[in-house]
Formats: C-alpha cells, sequence, structure tokens
C-alpha cells in the first residue's frame, strides 16, 4: 500500500511538473496536439500506478519523451510560421460582414445550432447582430458584433471620465501575510499591524484577505468565528 501512494505521488508531481512548464492552459483552451498528449500522458501514468511489476522508470521515461517532444515542437512552432499553421491550424471565419460562411462551417464540421448557441452565450439572440464570428484554434467562438449592436463608451458619448483603475495587492491570505507582496507594494510589517489596529484585529490570523491598491487603499475581509 505504501509503494503504491509512493508511485502515485511521484508520478503526480512529476507530471504536474512537466504540465506546468508547456505553459498556463485551461482545459477548454487546449489545442489538438495539447490534448492528445494529455490523454496519452493520463494513459501512461496509470499502467505503473496498477502494476507494481513494472518499474516506475518504465512510466516516466515515456512521459518525459512526450513533454520534450511537446517542448521542441512549441519552440519550432514559435520560430517557424508554416509550421506553426500547420501544428496548430488558423482560426475560421464563420460570419463574415454579417454573413454566413457555409463552405466554412461545413470544413469545419460546426453546425447551425452549435453556432446560435454560443452566439446566445454570448448575449447575441441572432445572426443579425454579428459582424463577424471566428472559430479560434482552441474552439473558442469570438464574436465581433456590428458598432450599432454594442453598447456605447464613455468617449462616444463624450463623457470625461477619471481613468481610477488600480491594481490591489494581496498582503494577507487566509490568516497568511505575503511578505513578497507587501514588500512590492512598499509597505512593511509596522504598517500592517497599524491597519489590523484600525479595524480590531489583533494579528493576521484573524484576517481572511487584505489587499492594498496603487492609491493606498486598503480592503480587509476578517475570518468568520467558528462555532
Amino acid at each position: 500500500m505504501i509503494t503504491a501512494l509512493i508511485r502515485t505521488l511521484i508520478l503526480y508531481f512529476f507530471i504536474m511538473i512537466g504540465l506546468r512548464l508547456m505553459g498556463k492552459r485551461q482545459i477548454g483552451e487546449l489545442e489538438p496536439g495539447e490534448l492528445v498528449l494529455t490523454m496519452m500522458i493520463s494513459d501512461l501514468a496509470t499502467v505503473p500506478m496498477q502494476d507494481f511489476g513494472i518499474p516506475l522508470f518504465a512510466g516516466i521515461i515515456p512521459i518525459l519523451a512526450l513533454l520534450s517532444a511537446s517542448m521542441l515542437l512549441s519552440h519550432l512552432s514559435l520560430r517557424n510560421l508554416r509550421f506553426r499553421e500547420l501544428l496548430c491550424g488558423t482560426p475560421a471565419i464563420l460570419i463574415r460582414e454579417g454573413k454566413l460562411q457555409q463552405s466554412v462551417m461545413a470544413e469545419n464540421r460546426y453546425t447551425l445550432d452549435e453556432l446560435l448557441e454560443e452566439l446566445r452565450g454570448q448575449g447575441f439572440s441572432g445572426i443579425e447582430a454579428v459582424k463577424y464570428a471566428i472559430l479560434e484554434n482552441s474552439g473558442h467562438l469570438s464574436v465581433l458584433p456590428w458598432n450599432a449592436a454594442q453598447p456605447p463608451t464613455a468617449a462616444q458619448l463624450e463623457l470625461e471620465l477619471e481613468d481610477d483603475v488600480t491594481l490591489p495587492v494581496v498582503v494577507i491570505n487566509d490568516g497568511r501575510v505575503l511578505s513578497k507582496n507587501l514588500e512590492t507594494c512598499g509597505r512593511n510589517e509596522a504598517w500592517l499591524r497599524k491597519e489590523l489596529s484600525k479595524r480590531r484585529l489583533k494579528s493576521p490570523a484573524e484576517a481572511f484577505l487584505m489587499t492594498v491598491d496603487e492609491k493606498g487603499n486598503v480592503f480587509c475581509v476578517p475570518k468568520e468565528k467558528t462555532a
């Protein structure tokens, strides 16, 4: 039992590190090659987990080879545009200037029902409000509506608004002080204790979340008291 646990944990962390090196992607954003790689790695990992007669390296080496091949292909795709198009494909325009591209939809095996479902999911009741709809390599549908169907912006309404958008930095996360973030925003432990004292909190352990933005505004959420 202990052997199985150790082998499983080794493979788990090894695969997690390998996938992390591939870059940040969500499952829905995986390109075909990345999805195939993920499925193959999961199959390879289960073999040494279930059969103790197979050496652990018999599972690690093929996984390492696949990850290395994936990183090599990614490097080549960055250097060569044609290779990138061959490996990843190119976006397909399903709606151009408000007109359905039926041949493109058939080529990508994208049905009208799927298109309408995606448009409804993005807040468009029909095709007439859409100027362009692009099927991205990841399978996501990017929709660009006509100007008349877009909400007006402050610039179009000739409104002068102050650009007050700031980026808050988390300094306490679930009772833990993030010293690096605290240093990044130019604060120290003394400042932190002072801010906690203002909110009648004795220590960082009593704060669930605390952030400070570029203008010095502090947002704090105390931990809920458990019975």
